[in-house]
């Protein structure tokens, strides 16, 4: 099988997956599905890539992804479960009634878009050297910040106590958004493998660079912070803790 073929095939699984999520949308009302394809999608694309190339780094990669993947896909399935509409999709509903438009083709190119490392890496050359362990050292690093810190706002959001206050504790004291900030490094730690892979891998740098300028800027958290800013005591929040990249927490 050879990459272009690779990229064909994960193509169509991705279309295929669209048009799955169109039908779930129209069943439950909900756009906020599509964000438990998201990550779905990616373990989706990583095991078919890993079958078909059939080698180590292959395989690897797949397990970084699927792992990364499933954890989020739980996370956002059971946080979403019984509630309402995601507010971010309620205001793409308000100024852009097409669900397919707003947000199934945009997100289906970015997943097609970032995985790019992996159905790349997974067909270049298997010797290895220190460069897959640092990658998979920043993997961690990103699972590190993503997990324990929806881990952390999700227990502080269940203590009837924390009703309207901010979450400033643990992870969340470094950046205001450790979630995202995890998601990028995962990301590069990915990239970093498949760059080892040799001048194909290389090449897919951005995907990553396009993963972490969406989850800063466009999707992600400047987004969120448009909605936040809005509530008590976030500016002073925000004054003190950096918005994406982690620093140590100041001093009262």
């Amino acid at each position: 099988m050879t990459i272009t073929a690779t990229l064909a095939l994960t193509a169509a699984l991705v279309v295929a997956l669209m048009a799955l999520t169109w039908y779930a949308a129209r069943l439950t009302g909900r756009w906020a599905v599509v964000d438990v394809t998201w990550g779905l999608g990616f373990a989706a694309i990583a095991v078919l890539v890993a079958a078909l190339a059939g080698s180590p780094r292959g395989w690897l990669l797949c397990a970084l992804v699927v792992l990364w993947a499933g954890r989020l896909a739980w996370h956002i399935f059971r946080r979403g479960r019984g509630h309402g509409e995601d507010p971010r999709y309620q205001a793409l509903k308000e100024r852009n009634p097409s669900f397919t438009r707003a947000v199934l083709l945009p997100q289906g190119l970015a997943m097609w878009f970032v995985s790019l490392p992996v159905q790349v890496g997974a067909f270049g050359e298997d010797a290895w050297s220190a460069l897959t362990g640092v990658g998979v050292l920043v993997w961690a690093v990103g699972m590190f910040f993503e997990a324990p810190g929806d881990a952390q706002l999700a227990r502080f959001k269940a203590d009837p106590d924390n009703r309207g206050r901010v979450m400033d504790r643990g992870l969340w004291a470094w950046t205001r958004h450790p979630n995202y900030f995890g998601d990028a490094c995962l990301w590069w730690g990915i990239w970093l493998v498949a760059a080892d892979s040799g001048l194909p891998g290389v090449l897919t740098v951005a995907s990553p660079l396009a993963m972490t300028f969406f989850l800063r800027n466009v999707t992600g958290a400047r987004l969120l912070e448009q909605t936040m800013m809005r509530r008590p005591g976030y500016p002073e929040y925000a004054a003190r803790t950096p918005m994406f990249f982690p620093r140590p927490p100041r001093r009262a």
